[in-house]
């Protein structure tokens, strides 16, 4: 089963500082790591900078259309208007079948402000007590949505389609 978690942090660098400790994480196996994605808002910006880890390859990688529309859904609705709006409502129904649903992209969107920044990260095969642990002394907050094997599946069959174009 994968794991979409999402590591906020208090300043703008928090998040870009946390992925060596999951380069750590990962080579002492306490989780695998599928996918991954990092959001900066400094202060005085009125959107964040998001950025798709292109480190990460293979079979778990979900795609830049994934973080896309996750992103979109998140950050850029509220500033697109209503037409816009209506739409990527439609598309963040379909976002639900696969285990992100209105209550985790309100909570991301609350918590994730200007001067904060976030690690998305996409696992597996997590020793949960250990992660959580380590980052214990990042001063991070975690928001979580776990996906189901067929939450898992279905997410990466609405965005396998990227993959085989490039």
């Amino acid at each position: 089963m994968a794991t979409l978690t999402v590591w906020k942090f208090d300043d703008p660098g928090g998040a870009r500082n946390a992925l060596d400790l999951v380069e750590r994480l990962q080579k002492q196996e306490l989780l695998t790591l599928e996918d991954a994605a990092v959001v900066t808002w400094p202060e005085n910006r009125k959107k964040p900078k998001t950025e798709q880890l292109h480190s990460m390859s293979g079979a778990g990688a979900l795609g830049g259309s994934f973080w896309g529309l996750l992103f979109g859904l998140l950050f850029f609705v509220p500033l697109l208007g209503m037409a816009v709006g209506a739409a990527m409502g439609a598309l963040a129904g379909s976002m639900s079948d696969v285990g992100i649903d209105d209550r985790f992209i309100k909570e991301v969107r609350e918590k994730v402000t200007p001067g904060t920044s976030a690690l998305f990260l996409m696992t597996s095969r997590v020793v949960q007590d250990k992660v959580l642990d380590e980052f214990r002394g990042t001063q991070a907050e975690l928001i979580s949505t776990n996906l189901s094997n067929e939450q898992e599946q279905k997410l990466r069959e609405v965005f396998a389609e990227e993959h085989e174009t490039v």
